[in-house]
């Protein structure tokens, strides 16, 4: 777990972050004394949502405050439910109490006790308010919950999204109680996670046998850093398929809470638990929509994925599924509740309920390639020949990977070692694949590029193949009339006229510190002697000569650290060593 923060003060942190909601939602107001953040007053009367519990949820709870959500929030220190008489001070002084209020609160003793004193103070003054309590995590069994139950964690917002747009309808509080407690009984919660997290303000704990190893995950671990049922070395597939099993497994008797089969609509939900990218989260909803489909039959209406309710910065997530059921409302069904837009900033559902109603399964066809040049240059190559060039100098920049990842490490992002060497293995495979390759120039390169423009990202992808693109078209400006064998100095006509295209895309000339250090000198080198041997010594030197050399492109040129006066640019290594390579075979 990391143990640094921006902000190690638990208390300053907790109210600026409360402070900041009315920052970003003029209709808010905070009473930072009971850390309670509340709607302004509005001229409809409306039943009034009121939850909260300790903080480091964000966006529960306090991001939920908004028009058709919930009405105030309460907060707790860290971790910690907020007392009883904050969330007295809420019901009484800060919401709207002519309709009468709801209080939705998740399963845990603190919040349950603190909420629930506060709602029976309320009704001794005369207040008409009830308390709808959420226990949807199937990470906690029958036999561990015992008396107290599941704890609540994500589905929780599903119910506080359900309320709140209904009372925005003016609905009594009798239906919108009703209708919290029909989401909560059907909605079913799990959570994994990589790490434990550190709460600011605390001691860094020292190292334990407890801390989850490189490749283990905590199945059911809680939004409090509570143990979970179980730690398993496991892949992400594997891990969705023991969550998906815990939340919807009817043998498994202590954990079936809820009965969903392939003819019930759900709404799904992939929460983020703080510290896992959206790339990452992109991957786990793919995973967790195919598993539900492959092994349950289960098809979500409606898929929400990103950050509701999270455990600090938590390396984790969690999957809720929610049963669709008849409200017993007229028109009115939970799936039009979730799909009415609230205005508060912590509810992220951008896709409207038409589009979802209006999906398509059609995609735009794909056009047939269009190889643009496809003609031939008239300059023959033995392609046989050229394939074993090739494949030295690919396989000299795959067995380079290590050094070149190394720099680019010191010096870079660290990726350029593996662009190349994904670039290489691609190329190799294509020149395996087939038989035989084209024996013309720019026809073999041709088949050459694209595999190049799909295998390699980054900077240097896009320089190596406006390069390739390039030297195929010098290739065919060349062209002679008939049939004529390639020679080295066609090839660094070629060449040359590929240098210039490359210089109207990159300000790059050498003594930059990037690949044309090495790709300049072997170029000219070649342009004037004809010989190969002096032009790969020249690119090799080039590519030397970087050490030291202060960068003036690319990310070198802002990345600090120490190490890089000492090795030579990544991409002007890489390169060389693919020339070397080559010039090994035509020596």
């Amino acid at each position: 777990m990391s143990a640094k923060h921006f902000i190690d003060d638990p208390n300053q942190l907790v109210r600026t972050a409360l402070e900041s909601c009315t920052r970003t939602n003029p209709s808010l107001s905070v009473d930072l004394d009971n850390k309670i953040v509340y709607r302004k007053a509005s001229q409809k009367s409306t039943v009034s949502i009121i939850s909260g519990g300790g903080s480091g949820h964000e966006p529960s709870f306090a991001s939920f405050v908004g028009d058709g959500l919930l009405a105030a929030a309460v907060a707790g220190t860290i971790f910690a439910s907020p007392s009883a008489e904050q969330v007295r001070r809420c019901i009484l002084d800060r919401v709207d109490k002519k309709k009468g209020v709801l209080v939705i609160v998740m399963n845990y003793t603190g919040d349950v006790l603190n909420f629930g004193m506060a709602v029976e103070k309320a009704k001794a003054a005369g207040i008409d308010v009830d308390m709808v309590i959420v226990g949807d995590d199937a990470g906690v069994g029958r036999k561990q919950g015992g008396k107290v139950g599941r704890r609540g964690i994500a589905g929780t917002v599903l119910v506080q999204k359900a309320a709140g747009a209904l009372a925005a309808q003016g609905a009594p509080i009798q239906d919108v109680c009703r209708i919290a407690q029909l989401v909560a009984d059907n909605v079913v919660s799990i959570g994994a996670s990589l790490s434990h997290v550190h709460v600011p303000g605390r001691t860094a704990p020292q190292p334990s046998k407890e801390d989850l190893k490189i490749d283990e995950v905590e199945i059911g671990m809680g939004i409090h850093n509570e143990p979970g049922s179980e730690k398993v070395n496991s892949d992400l597939p594997g891990t969705v398929r023991t969550m998906l099993a815990h939340m919807l497994d009817p043998q498994d008797q202590d954990r079936a809470f809820l009965s969903v089969s392939p003819n019930d609509e759900t709404v799904l939900l992939v929460n983020n638990l703080g510290g896992v990218s959206p790339l990452e989260m992109g991957g786990i909803t793919t995973e967790v929509i195919n598993q539900l489909e492959g092994t349950w039959g289960i098809k979500p209406v409606r898929i929400l994925s990103g950050t509701y309710m999270t455990s600090l910065n938590g390396l984790g997530f969690s999957i809720s599924l929610l049963r669709l059921v008849n409200t017993g409302l007229d028109g009115i069904s939970i799936l039009d509740l979730l799909g009415v837009p609230a205005e508060a900033t912590g509810w992220s559902a951008a896709i409207s309920a038409s589009t979802w109603s209006n999906k398509s399964e059609g995609t735009i066809q794909a056009a047939a390639d269009d190889v643009g040049e496809a003609n031939p240059s008239n300059l023959e190559i033995d392609s046989v020949f050229a394939k074993t060039v090739l494949t030295k100098g690919l396989e000299r920049v795959i067995s380079a990977e290590p050094d070149i990842t190394n720099y680019d490490t010191i010096v870079g992002d660290g990726d350029c070692g593996i662009g190349l060497m994904r670039g290489a293995e691609a190329i190799l495979k294509l020149l395996n694949k087939a038989s035989r390759q084209p024996s013309d120039a720019a026809l073999f390169l041709d088949k050459i590029i694209p595999v190049v423009e799909n295998s390699m990202d980054g900077t240097s992808g896009a320089l190596y193949a406006i390069f390739l693109n390039a030297l195929a078209h010098g290739l065919r400006q060349i062209s002679p009339s008939s049939p004529t064998p390639i020679t080295p100095r066609i090839w660094a006509q070629a060449l040359q006229s590929s240098l210039d295209a490359l210089g109207k895309y990159t300000p790059a000339k050498p003594g930059d510190r990037t690949l044309i250090d090495a790709l300049y000198p072997f170029v000219k080198t070649l342009s004037k002697t004809g010989d190969v041997k002096s032009s790969v010594e020249a690119a090799e030197a080039g590519a030397t000569g970087t050490k030291g050399m202060k960068a003036s492109l690319g990310r070198t040129v802002y990345v600090g650290g120490e190490g890089w006066q000492g090795v030579p640019d990544p991409g002007a290594y890489g390169l060389a060593e693919f020339l070397l390579g080559l010039g090994e075979v035509l020596q």
